[in-house]
């Protein structure tokens, strides 16, 4: 058999593992010699873009990352916020994308069984989860089959494990046809004095590995994720990981009870180039060295190299540097639970990355330069196109009602509860409000009342008009979302999806969408404290639409004053507030032109951050109060839709009155930002509207009564009364019948 280190470097080889000439020479300067085969594998995997960062790593160090409540910001396997009570609520989102499209059920399960383990190797209890899906064109060949399987997929695993699916996005777009995404959010409950870390600690400690078997699936994972796709997709299929839910339920258990023994200096989880950044990174965070023996690894199949097993991304395994003297009392827990326990190394004090295999030394690198020394590209990047606003002449009519019930029956608005019903929502027992709403919320175990509130958002259409502000629209669409069920903001992650960087329009949409998210979530005191960046999603050369997802999470203080989306009843009044004069005017990049007239013009709404802050923070005031019965944001498909929405969550209709003198089709479909619907009771004496009137006025805040909740019908204006009945058909069925095939 030829040995892993006689393989000869060829220039085509070094190309094979994803690194530049460039990047090669810089390796060469750095060791001194050439690599060996190992080593080459153990450069790529920690020098691509899914693991160094090395094309957004300047941006990223823009973004506001910090508050009085963050313990944890980036740079650990997630963010970690303080929720009062000596607890924390510790969460991150991160991309599955490109093994999903070539595998959707394991690509999409063993995305959901990554971010859970970021999670737990934090110290918490996972207690909620999301995903945020998109897909190509319903019409597409491919579409309907990885919508199947991606939604297994997650089903399969986060049932399985036993955590509730709250939330998320499901969208349909033909610029996703070659390369769907797949972003996973899982959040988790810590005590705020026993969050772990993956700075090792100490000269000689056990490096221990625990959980699953390593096999060769996934080998390469990190590096296929940071290429374009070609005409060679299936032959990247063995790069896919291969999830088993029921030994990561198991890996959380002992973990967990682990922790509990106190035996656990540092802790990394073993994703994207599995033991090789695991070792890296708890070691040069320690200012340690690794030793690695492979010998000791466990392997579930023969023959396997040290280039295998250093880069294979089989699940559910972790990496632990233990204290000593516990060691023994840590294989017992993990006996106990019949998961692998295997000391495979120690830490050292020179600073090298040391891998022992069959007593010959196949790889020793300077750990620090492996990650500090990774390439960092100021990469070139030109300004985004500004569109041309839309002219009022311009605006395609339509019949009121007949765009109402096409919208809400077509793909972008109809309810996604084909999907979530896949997932189980409710296990745990601590879910109050369920997908289909502004927020999922859960209540905080062990307390009485409090709750967590979480949200992803994201308009692409906007953000490839304008990245800048589709990357404000996106955080304070997510700030809004978290708002509406009366939740305080706290902090967010971001999952940064775009094409290919190395083209300076693609690199100019990332810089802008980073500044764009950047001066939101400084505005909104509402800091990024953990994230994933996902470029190169790409195939022959056709990039998606630019789509910086953000995750959002709050805090509820009393959930029995949360506020829901449908109208709580009859007769109550609906204030439009955060509204322009005209109630709506903005119709660039809406679906109204994109779905109903096939047009993808003009700039998205802009963003007033000032605004969305004042009257976001006056709804949630009026939430708080109990004076709000019902509360929803608007967002896509502006006033028409929002009041749509809250008619069929609840099957109560509405009269909205019409503006006279203005064209209704902006009024009822325009997407101005920083809006939201509330409704208040009838039966408020005038003297208490009147004061609410005042307050809102003084607060600089235009909120005008637009109508009246009861009845069967939907009354926009002079439009034809559309039956609530039939707007619950038309937005229940789409997804159904497009899954049967007949659509």
């Amino acid at each position: 058999m030829t040995l892993p280190n006689d393989i000869v470097i060829t220039p085509q080889l070094v190309a094979d593992h994803g690194l530049k000439p460039d990047e090669y020479q810089k390796i060469l300067d750095l060791i001194g010699r050439t690599p060996t085969y190992t080593e080459l594998g153990i450069f790529s995997a920690m020098w691509n873009e899914h693991c160094s960062y090395k094309s957004s790593k300047k941006w990223l160090k823009t973004l506001p990352t910090s508050g009085p409540r963050v313990i944890q910001g980036p740079g650990e396997n997630a963010g970690v916020v303080d929720i009062g009570d000596g607890q924390a609520v510790v969460f991150k989102m991160e991309s599955h994308n490109h093994p999903s499209y070539i595998e959707p059920y394991q690509g999409a399960g063993t995305g959901m069984g990554g971010i859970l383990r970021d999670v737990f190797t934090m110290g918490a209890r996972p207690v909620a989860a999301m995903n945020a899906l998109r897909f190509g064109a319903p019409e597409h060949e491919k579409t309907r089959h990885l919508v199947s399987g991606v939604v297994a997929g997650i089903g399969g695993y986060g049932n399985a494990f036993g955590v509730p699916t709250v939330g998320g996005e499901v969208e349909f777009d033909t610029r996703y046809d070659g390369n769907i995404l797949v972003n996973a959010f899982a959040a988790g409950l810590a005590d705020t004095d026993k969050i772990f870390l993956s700075e090792a600690k100490g000269v000689g400690l056990p490096v221990v590995y625990l959980g699953a078997k390593t096999g060769r699936d996934g080998v390469g994972g990190a590096t296929m994720a940071s290429a374009e796709f070609g005409d060679d997709i299936e032959e990247k299929r063995p790069t896919v990981q291969v999830g088993d839910p029921f030994t990561e339920k198991r890996l959380l258990e002992a973990c967990l009870e682990l922790m509990a023994t106190g035996a656990v200096i540092a802790i990394q989880d073993m994703g994207a180039a599995g033991l090789t950044c695991s070792a890296v990174e708890m070691g040069a965070k320690g200012g340690l060295g690794i030793e690695l023996d492979l010998d000791k690894v466990p392997v579930r199949e023969e023959h396997m190299t040290p280039y295998e097993m250093m880069l294979s991304e089989s699940q559910e395994r972790m990496l632990m540097v233990l204290h000593p003297e516990k060691e023994a009392e840590a294989r017992a827990v993990f006996v106990k639970w019949e998961l692998d326990f295997a000391t495979v190394g120690k830490t050292t004090d020179d600073l090298r990355f040391r891998v022992i295999w069959q007593g010959d030394e196949v790889a020793n690198l300077p750990i620090k330069e492996l990650g500090d020394e990774a390439p960092e590209y100021d990469r070139p990047w030109t300004p985004p196109k500004v569109a041309v606003p839309l002219a009022a002449t311009d605006i395609p009519q339509s019949d009121v009602a007949d765009a109402v019930l096409a919208l809400v029956g077509g793909h972008q608005i109809a309810s996604r509860r084909w999907v979530y019903e896949q997932y189980d929502t409710l296990i745990q027992g601590n879910s109050l409000q369920r997908p289909g709403g502004d927020a999922g919320v859960i209540r905080v175990d062990g307390h009485k009342t409090k709750a967590l509130a979480f949200t992803s958002d994201v308009n692409p259409r906007y953000c490839e008009a304008d990245p800048y502000e589709g990357g404000k629209q996106a955080v304070a669409e997510a700030w809004r979302n978290l708002t509406a069920t009366g939740a305080d903001p706290l902090a967010a992650t971001d999952n940064l999806n775009f094409g290919n960087p190395e083209r300076p329009e693609i690199m100019g949409q990332l810089v802008h969408a980073i500044k764009g998210i950047g001066e939101a979530c400084t505005a909104l005191d509402f800091p990024i404290v953990s994230g994933n960046v996902s470029l190169y999603n790409e195939t022959n050369g056709k990039g998606i639409l630019p789509t910086p997802t953000i995750g959002g999470v709050g805090l509820i203080p009393d959930w029995g004053k949360m506020a829901r989306t449908g109208f709580a009843q009859p007769g109550d009044l609906i204030l439009l507030f955060g509204a322009p004069p005209a109630w709506g005017t903005h119709l660039g990049q809406s679906i109204y032109m994109r779905d109903l007239h096939d047009r993808r013009d003009g700039p998205p709404p802009p963003v007033d951050l000032a605004h969305e802050r004042r009257t976001g923070d006056f709804v949630r005031g009026l939430i708080r109060s109990g004076k709000a019965t019902a509360v929803h944001d608007l967002s896509d498909g502006g006033l028409a839709i929002g009041l749509a929405e809250m008619a069929i969550s609840s099957g109560i209709g509405a009269k909205i009155a019409q503006l006279e003198g203005v064209d209704p089709i902006p009024t009822w479909f325009g997407e101005d930002q920083g809006r939201y619907l509330v409704t208040v009771r009838d039966d408020m004496d005038v003297d208490a509207f009147t004061a609410l009137m005042g307050e809102v006025e003084a607060a600089g805040i235009f909120a005008p009564w637009i109508g009246t909740t009861g009845g069967g019908e939907l009354v926009l204006g002079k439009a034809r009364p559309i039956p609530v009945k039939k707007l619950q058909e038309a937005h229940e069925f789409w997804f159904p019948d497009y899954m049967r095939g007949e659509i």
